[in-house]
């Protein structure tokens, strides 16, 4: 008895110190908790985090751009946002410590969200529309490069400004045509809504000419530099949380609705599975593995992002992207 008492206060002991090592890693969302977080609460309720001795604690965000600033200023070691943000906010503030070091969203979800009820069946349609868009919203930004791709005549769109919460409320009113906007977030909030799911046309601008990537993990370079150890750690996690969300929707559904109780565990799910099958699980990721960039595409997405917006210095995919944390291409293969 003594020495099955002593095993167990030792194996408490070693817990203990176990727990206690476990590196508290703040990070900061780009929105709020809905379907596409789930990998990243899944990566919590499942112990994937705490299996590279992490403890992480999610924060909601309010936009592409909220952030950046976050992770800059290092109030979060790491956060999630949309990578052309990232780039401006470097170009503008040169030398910030602040880099993007795994792409989740491979293929961006901006979007433009019509009613074929109202006219928009296709990109041609917009023309002599009306279309709705908040000022910062990461779409509408991509916009003028999307209709430069599409030989779209700007001056015969007619252009409404709009907060983000009256966004769809207008196009499901008929206010506007449509929107600009994050495809599964505005399709998904007009069908909750009560816009039928086929009166509704998404137009990814990926589809339509855009080379541009979309959200990425992002790190305060000089935490990582002096923990490299965490951010693999935590980019490893990530991709099982990734993987677990593409075994099991519901449970990523269930996982953000376990942060968010006013939300509906089969309406998150639904908005999951959009983005998994758009967004991230894209043709490039199932080849390669989870996470890093193609340079090629790389450099048009910059030749791209030059048409809207004046660099101030020659720009350089290195200060934007590193894949120097990324785990094994083996260990980012999702299926």
């Amino acid at each position: 008895m003594k020495k099955l008492l002593h095993a167990l206060s030792a194996a408490a002991v070693l817990f203990a110190a176990q727990v206690q090592a476990e590196t508290k890693v703040p990070f900061t969302l780009d929105w709020k908790f809905e379907g596409p977080s789930a990998p990243y609460f899944l990566a919590i309720d499942n112990g994937h985090f705490k299996e590279q001795g992490l403890e992480v604690e999610i924060s909601a965000g309010k936009g592409s751009l909220d952030a950046i600033p976050k992770v800059a200023t290092g109030a979060f070691p790491v956060g999630f946002s949309d990578i052309n943000s990232l780039i401006k906010f470097i170009d503008q503030n040169p030398g910030a410590p602040v880099k993007a070091v795994m792409m989740v969203y491979d293929k961006p979800p901006f979007a433009v969200v019509g009613r074929k009820s109202q006219g928009i069946n296709s990109v041609a349609d917009l023309e002599g529309s009306v279309l709705g868009a908040p000022p910062p919203d990461g779409a509408w930004a991509q916009f003028p490069v999307f209709a430069k791709e599409n030989n779209i005549d700007v001056d015969k769109v007619t252009v409404e400004p709009v907060g983000f919460p009256t966004r769809e409320p207008m196009l499901a009113e008929g206010k506007v045509d449509s929107v600009t906007g994050f495809s599964f977030s505005s399709y998904m909030n007009l069908v909750r809504l009560g816009v039928p799911k086929d009166d509704l046309t998404t137009i990814l601008m990926a589809d339509h000419g855009l080379a541009l990537y979309g959200n990425a993990v992002i790190v305060n370079t000089d935490f990582a530099e002096e923990n490299p150890e965490v951010i693999t750690g935590f980019l490893t996690a990530v991709v099982k949380g990734i993987q677990d969300a593409v075994s099991d929707p519901a449970a990523g559904g269930a996982a953000v609705v376990k942060r968010n109780p006013a939300g509906d565990a089969a309406f998150e799910a639904e908005r999951l599975q959009l983005a998994l099958d758009a967004n991230i699980m894209t043709d490039y990721v199932k080849e390669n593995g989870i996470g890093n960039v193609n340079s090629d595409r790389m450099a048009l997405a910059l030749e791209q992002l030059a048409v809207t917006y004046e660099f101030k210095n020659t720009p350089d995919a290195s200060l934007y992207f590193t894949d120097a944390y990324l785990p094994e291409a083996e260990m980012r293969m999702v299926k």
